[in-house]
């Protein structure tokens, strides 16, 4: 399958990390380290751009590591990505 991605950030673009992996990490698109305070909420922009086949979806989660240790999750749990 073929995915058009514009990106528009200094980053690189997101790659499987080890094999197996069921997903890639994310970049924040941030100019300085992002602070939440207790309870706060904050868009991070990613700087990338897809273009999603008809019939296909991407999702957006939480690493389970820093929802665990920081509690840092996504405010709808997961977020969906559709055409």
């Amino acid at each position: 399958m073929k995915i058009r991605v514009v990106k528009n950030n200094p980053f690189k673009l997101p790659e499987y990390e080890t094999k197996g992996s069921a997903g890639v990490d994310l970049q924040a698109n941030v100019e300085s380290p992002v602070v939440l305070k207790p309870m706060e909420r904050y868009l991070v922009p990613t700087g990338l751009f897809i273009e999603i086949p008809e019939g296909y979806e991407a999702q957006v989660r939480a690493r389970s590591g820093l929802a665990i240790k920081h509690g840092i999750s996504l405010v709808n749990g997961i977020g969906t990505i559709v055409l």
